[in-house]
């Protein structure tokens, strides 16, 4: 049996922000449900998240999970107070208890299993995870007699000569449950901090075991802004390159974003300073970007996209946006459709092959195909209370400047005049137009002032 304990409760003073620490995003998600996410692959019975500072906002934070149960520690005195705590509540002790905290959020399921797997291998009470740093600064220094750990040291209670040892804790351990719990009430708070440190347990347990891991970034725990940065580059990088190896050009990488849920067809090629971002979906043979935003929308085959944004929208095959283009949610632009610089789509559907080049507005509205909207073209949706819709049938030629009072209905092959108010629907085949007869007066002189 198999638990795990997420220590949460921090608030990360150092990170100086009013949201809890383990609540700042790393690429989308939170370094609290990234570390939930690497436990959950080990297939856990119960997960433990610990929480204090702010409890609510991290407990609402999380995602539905039956299998997730919240222990609040208040006051937050230290490690091993969290553990007391948690032992305290829970009334089945039994099997081993991972414990790690909530600003890992590169840690692997593969290196926890690893620490498990040695953990029962060698019948210890305690196994932990450790690492080789050319700078331990900051980190509690592990000894080791033989094959076991003597003792760890935290940052703050070290020696000189403790301090020249590279060899640090990194925060993760496996336990024998019922054993720990045995002891978990001896801990003290007997040290600079003035807090119960969990690391005291190892020399109250037999048989503690190290893991020592390569540290290739992932054991890297989130304390200020500045590591935040450092580990969303690390993620950024590894994204990119999985898309790079499946046939993706970054023409500058550094500039660019991707999220992890994001999937990319060959032969894209993703410009300068541009972001796809959630459930994005792009197919072969496009170029996104430059300075393009992408956000949980679907972009079909050979389309290209320039200095726009897209918001929850479908975006079919040889498809031409922008640039300075704004489609939001609820958007589906059918295949060889060209919207041009300046134009906003919202929660509208344009059939195939329209055009929207220029200057325009066009909110819940019905395109039909090959149809043509005119420069400065509106659709007014709203009266101030609800919005209406508006429907343009295909093979018409709107004017410019035309504006659209919703709700209107034009049949199709209907032409506009540039310039109009329309306000009544129009059948097929007709000229719709509304303007006030111009009046020039001849020899006019303006007001003198």
């Amino acid at each position: 049996m198999l638990s795990v304990a997420i220590l949460a409760a921090g608030k990360g003073t150092r990170m100086e922000s009013s949201l809890p620490k383990v609540l700042h995003k790393v690429s989308g998600k939170s370094l609290l449900q990234r570390v939930i996410d690497s436990c959950i692959k080990l297939n856990p019975d119960q997960i433990y998240v610990i929480i204090g500072h702010k409890s609510k906002e991290v407990r609402e934070s999380i995602k539905n999970n039956n299998n997730i149960q919240f222990i609040l520690q208040d006051p937050q005195s230290g490690t091993g107070h969290a553990v007391q705590i948690l032992c305290n509540q829970v009334e089945k002790i039994e099997g081993k208890l991972l414990v790690l905290n909530g600003d890992v959020p590169l840690i692997k399921s593969k290196t926890l299993q690893k620490l498990v797997n040695l953990h029962d291998s060698k019948n210890a009470e305690v196994s932990l995870i450790t690492t080789k740093k050319k700078n331990p600064n900051g980190y509690g220094r592990v000894f080791l007699k033989g094959d076991f750990i003597e003792r760890i040291v935290e940052e703050k209670d070290c020696n000189k000569r403790e301090r020249l040892n590279s060899l640090i804790n990194a925060g993760i351990y496996c336990f024998n449950w019922r054993n720990l719990s045995k002891i978990i009430t001896s801990l003290k708070n007997d040290n600079n901090q003035k807090e119960i440190y969990l690391t005291d347990t190892v020399v109250l347990l037999r048989n503690s075991l190290s893991l020592e891991v390569e540290d290739d970034g992932e054991l890297q725990g989130i304390n200020n802004r500045i590591q935040l940065s450092e580990c969303e580059e690390i993620f950024q990088n590894s994204i990119k390159e999985k898309h790079m190896l499946r046939g993706v050009t970054f023409i500058n990488k550094a500039s660019c974003s991707i999220s992890e849920e994001a999937e990319i067809g060959k032969d894209v090629t993703i410009e300068a300073n541009t972001h796809i971002r959630g459930n994005t979906k792009i197919l072969n043979n496009c170029i996104i970007g430059p300075n393009t935003f992408v956000e949980n929308s679907n972009v079909g085959i050979y389309c290209e996209i320039s200095n726009s944004t897209i918001f929850d929208s479908q975006i079919m095959d040889h498809i031409k946006i922008g640039p300075y283009s704004h489609i939001r949610p609820n958007s589906q632009i059918s295949s060889r459709c060209k919207i041009g610089n300046f134009v906003e789509i919202k929660n509208s559907q344009l059939e195939e092959e329209s055009k929207v080049n220029h200057l325009s507005y066009i909110g819940d509205s019905i395109i039909g195909t090959s149809t043509n909207i005119g420069a400065g073209t509106i659709t007014a949706n709203f009266d101030g209370q609800k919005k209406y819709q508006t429907k343009i049938g295909k093979n018409s030629r709107i004017g410019a400047n035309t504006v659209f009072v919703a709700p209107i209905n034009l049949g199709e092959s209907v032409t506009t005049g540039a310039g109009s108010v329309i306000t009544k629907d129009s059948k097929d085949n007709s000229l719709a137009i509304s303007r006030t007869k111009q009046v020039n007066i001849e020899n006019w002189e303006g007001r003198k002032s």
